[in-house]
């Protein structure tokens, strides 16, 4: 049974002018729901104020929840944050927080939102308002539920909002595998860049993948996995460079899976990009991703001796 964490709240009403799909999170809530796969449905608690403050500068906490963002700010996150965006921005993180610590005690869960990685300090931007990883990260850590956090972010983009907020740490590493002329046009430093040229299919991606992100893992040696999986390096996205199949997103979701299953290491997996203009589309890739990287966890988990 695949645990998967949802709230209703995760399905905000689209501010005016926004190019953000507001009805993919329930969409990808009501495939899963009407599909075959036995799920373990979960409801997170909105993240507490003070482990947004713990990330994010006090200030700009403070406009979020009053839904009183600057103009300048709203339009670098790409929309109005209205009291029910605010709402949603406080509960995402909420949920990739239980996410992870349901994958500590069952080996993998998934939330259905999450994966904001391009949120920074002091302002939204990129159509994340909070950076739901990095706040799931700093928590885990200070709580003692987890020593070392690796945040893998498989999307299209660099997550350098993870980057930056996570940056001298030695108890978060972070990875970024992306287009490398995509956005953001400044890039961060993550623990470990993977900048790819746009048209890396499906072979080369999977091969560049195992190569670069394989040796951070044995160095680093996390007990814990956040894992951005952003749908948007799929060939036909709105938004991505690069020309990855399904199958080949499948191949690279299976393939994360199998390898932290193996390990041991317990993987919780954010929703991250995909964009296109037919939204339901778009959430069954990211329905398949959540599928995929389910099952063969639960598949390649070793015998007990």
């Amino acid at each position: 049974m695949i645990a998967v964490v949802h709230h209703p709240d995760y399905v905000a009403p689209a501010p005016s002018r926004s190019g953000y799909q507001w009805n993919k999170n329930g969409l990808v809530r009501d495939l899963l729901a009407h599909g075959d796969a036995a799920l373990d449905w979960q409801v997170p608690a909105p993240m507490p104020r003070v482990w947004l403050e713990a990330v994010h500068d006090p200030d700009y906490v403070e406009e979020v929840i009053a839904a009183q963002v600057p103009a300048i700010k709203q339009r670098r996150i790409g929309f109005a944050v209205t009291p029910q965006v605010a709402l949603r921005a406080q509960v995402v993180p909420g949920g990739t927080y239980l996410a992870a610590c349901i994958a500590l005690e069952r080996g993998f869960a998934a939330n259905t939102a999450g994966g904001s990685h391009h949120a920074l300090a002091d302002t939204g931007a990129g159509f994340c308002v909070f950076n739901d990883l990095a706040i799931a990260a700093v928590r885990l850590t200070r709580e003692g539920r987890a020593a070392r956090v690796l945040i893998v972010d498989c999307d299209v983009h660099q997550g350098d909002g993870t980057a930056a907020l996570t940056a001298g740490r030695t108890d978060i590493a972070t990875y970024s595998i992306h287009a490398d002329k995509n956005f953001p046009v400044r890039k961060a430093r993550s623990t470990r860049d993977v900048a790819l040229p746009d048209g890396v299919g499906d072979d080369a991606y999977l091969t560049t993948l195992a190569e670069t992100l394989l040796p951070l893992v044995d160095d680093f040696t996390p007990d814990l996995i956040l894992y951005q999986a952003g749908v948007d390096p799929f060939e036909g996205d709105r938004l991505g460079r690069l020309a990855l199949t399904r199958d080949g997103l499948v191949r690279r979701d299976r393939w994360i899976a199998q390898t932290f299953a193996r390990r041991a290491i317990p993987l919780a997996s954010a929703l991250g990009g995909g964009y296109g203009s037919d939204a339901l589309e778009v959430a069954h890739r990211h329905v398949a991703s959540i599928l995929t990287l389910g099952a063969a966890y639960a598949a390649a988990i070793p015998e007990p001796a």
